[in-house]
């Protein structure tokens, strides 16, 4: 029985070894999504809508296990080639990596970059990995090198990481193996290493391995007049899902991919347009309106490079998911189907009616298709069996012809290609095809034979100019083609006779008339630029030198082989890449953001941020401030203003109105109706509003989750018309908030009462009901709703329902959204030891990263902000006390950037900074200093990969950590909660205090800096001025006789103010110094403009001569005359503004006026002004002792407007037009407060409105208070509007009527005057 068991169980092993072999001998075609029991896989992933369903079918069908078998070591020596060899010993056959054979691997003859090595691995396989090694024992190694790879031998294709275009990093000694994965692997039969640079102390040196495994695939050729036609069966369910996968290999630019249409006019179409991919869409009718046509997306560029190219498109009803070459786009496409019903056909190559030819609308494709499936069918397959399903059209053979053409690729402006000329030849002829994306750049130059003159061809501004130049004979040029400079194969022929010279771009023929001269072809032609020794040659470059590509170059009528020039064999070159096109779409993918505009050039690519409200080279930082708090310290007014509350991030900027007061207020307005009346609405049907905001949902849901308190105010008035139909009962109107979620309660304090403003503050009108409307009553009444739970704001809808009784009617108005605050501009953090830091999740700024933060500190150095990877890192940190670095390395090596400040950064000041790196360089900006710009190489590494937490105020070393305050940090565009972190970090504090040392400045007109918890205020109390910072004029005008009286001691003597003048002036107190501001204007003369007397009989006076000159009296002792001064600086009475500045100090007196004309002068009457008693305004109707010209015009007074009067501390116009704590100012006669003086009020005018209808500090606004409803502005109820109309247009027609009548009456009343007086003449 034992042995029986072992006897089965040797059976069962071996059946199983035999099934695992066979299925090893038979692999599956690459590129099958249903190949290798995926069936299953894919149900999976039609229910697994939470993911990214074309990720996961790439990793499922391009799982490949084992992939990594060695290629090189067992190919034959037939199977190795190179350029060319030092001896038979360093020959390629020896370049097999561990081999010791030979010489120890393969060495060319001479090291230069034109060497190469060639492996033939016999068929295309895929590639997954590199290995190099230098030459055994020696002393010669390349440290990097370029890898290309060919089907056929020819048309080489460069291979290029996923971050970068350069090298492949080589080795560093002769021995040691540099293993490189490919990312992603690729499939081919040749395999090319091109060595870029090697040991300086020896030669170039190679030992190569690479990895993969078998590839099979099948394969159809298009000879662009063929196509295929596969049609399923009817009678099968439609898939949920239709996923068609392949790869295509384009001869020509343009050409039909595959075709499908439905019974609708609604079709797919893939197509290959000037070397893109364009995928069209269109779900609804073939008349397509412009809300119904169809959508198209474009992938790719170059695609006609005779390179394989991947595809992967799914379609799930109007969902498109669409992968090309591993880059992933998801769409939905509109139109008034849900599902795409579409016929059971679908075409390959080109169009086909169903049942009918082929049509030639569409270019038909020319070149390859491999491993085309269709939802799991391999349809080529299905054609070289000839099974009825598959319909074979024109001539399709199954294996793909490797192009023959040799393209070069012109590397730099310096490189070029000497060719010969048909010398002595009777006439100039070439032809050839280019790409490039350069404006500029010359072509072609040729002298003609024994000195007769020369040609040009060169490219500029996108056009081809073809300049030829010959002795005693003007410059003739000729220009062809036009935006040529667009990456696409443009075709060019110049030819130059002795009638004529002509040049013919992609068929657009240009024709330039000569001089009968004869015209002999010259020696050598120079395509691209000239040799560095071409100064006997003739070679002249005025112009850059050509960078692009080139192909089927003919000189007469003979064609150039480059392979020959390759060899050396014919002419010779420099600085070209022979056999590949390196050309590369460096806008693809575009790293320009934010809607920037991507241009190119061969070299680099630029984007154009104009209009997109950011800026930098790929415009990723945001030229806007976050917030209106941020605008606001920056001591910007009230008024409109753009803010980008997520920074670098996706949101992009919106436009806001910023109510400066003591905050700062984001006022958004709806957009939906003004005032919305409901009446008579039919039973059982509900009156809605919608209202919408001029920003997104996603920009307003960030600034209000930005903000420190929301609010919005909705103010009703109803007649017999109810918010819920009882106390606590069921709601009969709600509103909507930012999610669409209905919320019933009616005051921001209480989400779940229903409850309005009366009902918290218990005085509703029924003290039954929470709402005044609730009660029901058949006159108007009103509610003031105020709703401020934030994370349901704004309001987007507003329903009622209780208005189908008799009589029932509302009216309501939505104000504003109004937010106040920032919490990420002061969240703060103050780092008390070195040792102490902050961490935060890894930073991931792979292709660009931008910094922005706030720091203040007094020591000398720190370390800001640091994050490591493997060999990767980024850091900010304050190097020396006038130093702020900027360090990184993506893979190139360190590279820095150093803002250096005139004075030290550690002043204990704010300090702002604001750093990117991107992949074309790096910026540095501290404060206002000049912003420092640091390029990074073309071609290096792109990508920042960290893998270590974020460490901020110091480093994972804890050294050289930062002591000090950091505040609003921002890393692209998301902040970092610092206060929230430091209050379970020891070492570290919330919050940071002292802001005025920062922003004291903006506080002007004396106004005083105080802190707050959160940034400043500023206290105008000492200032003649009002607003946010003390910047708000406070102006009056004064009618003719009106006066103001601002009483001194009075003030003092009622309530001993000791913040204002009067505290510190007791009768005993004598004033050595004092400080005079006035501003006027003004057309009377004489005016007085300030009177200033005291209790000794000592007085100021300010006035306006009768010529309009300035006077000034100081009368400091009173048994003396008062000092006379004149200052003629012109006639001020002139009905301009003018501001007055006088300091005295003892008795050195100085005046300015309007900020640049400035006197000093000195009193002779005294030094000190002894008890100062009041200041008059206007006209002076008391009888005081005062010089005869001050009197003359105190009697006068002021006739005009007057702003910004102090005297030391006492502001006097301020005093009277700002109440607060009670002040002694007598007005007699008119004066009326004025908007400015300078926009020049007259008594009556209004005050223009700086601000939307905004009350109080945020800008409440409320009902009317009188008993009928708001003025109807919904242009809904039409019907009041027509009545309003109709009884307008009865009353014109009355009018005339009326005044028709009088007309007639008065008419014939003259013409029986006229006959009464010519009888009384008879």
């Amino acid at each position: 029985m034992a042995s029986a068991a072992a006897a089965r169980a040797s059976l069962l092993l071996l059946l199983l070894l035999l099934r695992l072999l066979t299925q090893s001998r038979n692999p599956g075609v690459a590129g099958n999504p249903y190949n290798n029991n995926n069936q299953r896989n894919i149900q999976q992933l039609k229910g697994n809508a939470g993911q990214n369903d074309t990720e996961i079918l790439c990793q499922q069908y391009n799982h490949q296990d084992d992939c990594d078998t060695p290629l090189a070591s067992a190919l034959p020596w037939s199977a190795f080639s190179s350029s060319s060899e030092l001896s038979s010993s360093h020959g390629p056959g020896f370049a097999k990596l561990n081999r010791r054979d030979g010489a120890g691997g393969w060495t060319p003859f001479v090291s230069n970059k034109y060497q190469w090595l060639q492996i033939d691995l016999g068929e295309r396989m895929k590639v997954t990995a590199v290995a190099t090694q230098g030459g055994y024992g020696s002393s010669d190694w390349v440290t990097s090198y370029l890898l290309m790879f060919s089907d056929g031998g020819r048309n080489w294709k460069q291979y290029r990481q996923e971050d970068s275009i350069s090298g492949f990093p080589g080795n560093t000694n002769a021995d040691s193996v540099v293993h490189y994965t490919l990312q992603p692997p690729f499939e081919a039969r040749f395999l090319r290493f091109l060595p870029l640079a090697w040991n300086p102390k020896g030669r170039i040196g190679m030992r190569i391995e690479v990895y993969g495994c078998a590839y099979r695939s099948e394969v159809a050729h298009f000879d662009g007049h063929s196509a295929l036609l596969y049609r399923f069966d009817e009678k099968s369910l439609r898939p949920m899902r239709d996923v068609i996968s392949l790869k295509f290999k384009a001869m020509q630019s343009n050409g039909i991919l595959f075709y499908r249409e439905g019974p609708h006019g609604n079709h797919i179409t893939l197509e290959l347009i000037k070397g893109q991919l364009v995928f069209c869409f269109n779900s609804g009718n073939a008349n397509l309106s412009s809300t119904k046509a169809p959508m198209t997306l474009t992938l790719g560029s170059l695609l006609d490079d005779q390179h394989w190219h991947s595809v992967l498109l799914e379609l799930f009803n109007t969902h498109v998911n669409f992968t090309l070459d591993k880059h992933t786009h998801h769409f939905r496409a509109k139109g008034e189907h849900t599902s795409l019903d579409l016929h059971f056909e679908i075409s390959f190559g080109g169009i086909t009616v169903p049942g009918g030819p082929l049509t030639v609308s569409h270019k038909m494709f020319h070149g390859c298709l491999e491993n085309l499936y269709y939802n799991g069918v391999d349809l080529i397959e299905l054609a070289k069996k000839q099974k009825p399903q598959i319909l074979v059209m024109g001539n399709i053979s199954f294996s793909c012809p490797q192009p023959q053409t040799v393209p070069m690729t012109f590397l730099s402006s310096r490189s070029y290609l000497s060719l010969p000329g048909n010398s002595g030849k009777d006439n100039v002829s070439v032809t050839f095809q280019f790409r490039t994306w350069n404006k500029v750049g010359q072509l072609l130059f040729g002298e003609l034979w024994r000195g007769s003159g020369s040609f040009v061809l060169f490219l500029k501004d996108g056009k081809l100019t073809l300049s030829l130049s010959q002795p005693g004979q003007s410059l003739k040029n000729i220009t062809s083609g036009a935006e040529i400079n667009d990456g696409q194969w443009h075709s060019v022929s110049l030819s130059a006779l002795w009638s004529h010279m002509s040049l013919e771009v992609d068929d657009r023929l240009a024709v330039q008339p000569l001089a009968h001269m004869p015209i002999h072809s010259g020696d050598t032609y120079y395509f691209g630029g000239c040799p560095h020794n071409s100064s006997g040659s003739g070679c002249e470059n005025p112009l850059r030198g050509f960078q692009g590509c080139l192909r089927l170059i003919s000189i007469g009528d003979k064609a150039v082989d480059p392979i020959l020039v390759q060899q050396g064999a014919l002419g010779s070159f420099s600085d070209l890449q022979i056999d590949s096109c390196g050309i590369a779409d460096r806008c693809l993918p575009s790293y320009c953001e934010h809607g920037g505009a991507c241009s190119q050039s061969w070299d680099t690519f630029s984007c154009d941020c104009e209009g997109t409200g950011y800026t930098g080279d790929t415009c990723h930082s945001s030229i806007h401030e976050q917030s209106c708090e941020a605008h606001r310290h920056t001591g910007s007014p009230s008024g409109l203003y753009s803010i980008d509350v997520d920074g670098s991030g996706p949101l992009g900027p919106f436009l806001v109105y910023c109510n400066m007061t003591d905050a700062a207020w984001m006022v958004v307005q709806p957009s939906g109706p003004d005032v919305v009346m409901v009446r008579n609405w039919p039973q059982g049907r509900a009156r809605s509003a919608t209202f919408t905001y001029a920003a997104s949902a996603g920009q307003l849901r960030a600034a209000v989750h930005m903000a420190e308190h929301c609010e919005q105010q909705l103010a009703l008035r109803c007649r017999t018309t109810q918010l819920s139909d009882s106390p606590g009962g069921s709601p009969l109107s709600w509103w909507a908030g930012r999610t669409n979620e209905n919320h019933t309660y009616w005051e921001g304090s209480q989400p779940n009462a229903q409850k309005c403003t009366c009902g918290l503050e218990g005085n509703c009108i029924d003290s039954q009901y929470q709402c005044n409307c609730d009660a029901d009553q058949n006159e108007w009444t009103s509610d003031t709703i105020l709703l401020s739970q934030k994370e349901h704001l704004p309001v987007t809808r507003i329903v009622m329902k209780d208005t189908v009784r008799p009589h029932s009617e509302a009216a309501y108005t939505l104000g504003p959204l109004l937010c106040q605050g920032d919490k990420s501009f002061w969240n703060s953090a103050s780092f008390n030891t070195e040792t102490s830091y902050l961490h935060f999740p890894t930073f991931h700024g792979e292709l660009t990263a931008d910094v922005h933060f706030f720091f203040k500190t007094t020591v000398s150095s720190g370390v800001f902000l640091e994050n490591l990877g493997i060999t990767d890192f980024i850091r900010m940190e304050l190097r020396a006390p006038t130093e702020v670095t900027f360090s990184f390395d993506v893979g190139n090596g360190p590279c820095e950037v150093t803002v250096q400040s005139p004075t030290p950064f550690n002043d204990n000041r704010w300090h702002r900074v604001r750093a990117e790196r991107n992949i074309k360089g790096a910026s540095l900006q501290v404060d206002q200093l000049l912003e420092k710009i640091q390029p990074v190489p073309a071609d290096g590494h792109i990508r920042l990969q960290l893998n270590s937490q974020l460490f901020i105020g110091g480093t994972a070393s804890r050294q050289r950590g930062f002591l000090g305050c950091i505040r609003g940090l921002q890393l692209n565009g998301v902040a970092l909660d610092l206060e929230g972190r430091a209050t379970v970090t020891p070492g570290v504090e919330p919050g940071c205090a002292g802001h005025c040392s920062s922003y004291g400045h903006l506080c002007h007109n004396g106004g005083r800096c105080r802190e707050k918890l959160t940034g400043i205020e500023c206290d105008c109390a000492s200032s003649a001025f009002d607003g946010p910072f003390c910047s708000q004029e406070i102006s009056a005008y004064f009618e003719t006789g009106s006066s103001m009286i601002y009483n001194f001691q009075e003030h003092y003597n009622l309530n001993g103010n000791t913040s204002s003048l009067a505290s510190s002036l007791p009768k005993d107190v004598s004033l050595s110094s004092d400080s005079i501001t006035v501003s006027f204007r003004t057309t009377q003369t004489p005016s007085l403009l300030l009177y200033v007397n005291s209790f000794s009989e000592e007085y100021l006076s300010i006035f306006l001569a009768n010529n309009g000159s300035l006077q000034i009296r100081y009368r400091l002792d009173r048994h003396r005359d008062p000092d006379a001064f004149h200052f003629d600086f012109k006639n001020m009475a002139d009905g301009y503004l003018h501001q007055l500045k006088i300091n005295r100090k003892e008795a050195m007196v100085s005046v300015e006026v309007n900020h640049s004309a400035k006197r000093k002068v000195v009193l002779s009457s005294g030094t000190e002004f002894n008890a100062v008693k009041s200041l008059f305004l206007g006209k002076v109707l008391e009888p005081l002792d005062m010089d005869p010209d001050t009197r003359r015009a105190a009697t006068h007074g002021f006739t005009g407007c007057l702003s910004a009067v102090r005297f030391g501390d006492a502001a006097p116009l301020k005093a009277a037009l700002r109440p607060g704590d009670p002040v002694w100012v007598s007005i007699r006669g008119r004066v009326t407060p004025a908007s400015r003086c300078m926009e020049g009020a007259a008594p009556g005018s209004p005050a223009r409105e700086l601000a939307p209808r905004l009350a109080g500090g945020a800008g409440h606004f409320g009902p009317s208070d009188e008993g009928e409803p708001f003025l109807n502005a919904n242009g809904s109820d039409s019907g009041v509007i027509g009545g309003v109309i109709a009884v307008v247009v009865f009353i014109l027609l009355c009018i005339s009527a009326i005044a028709l009548r009088i007309y007639q009456q008065r008419k014939s009343h003259k013409e029986n005057e006229s006959k009464v007086s010519r009888n009384e003449e008879c």
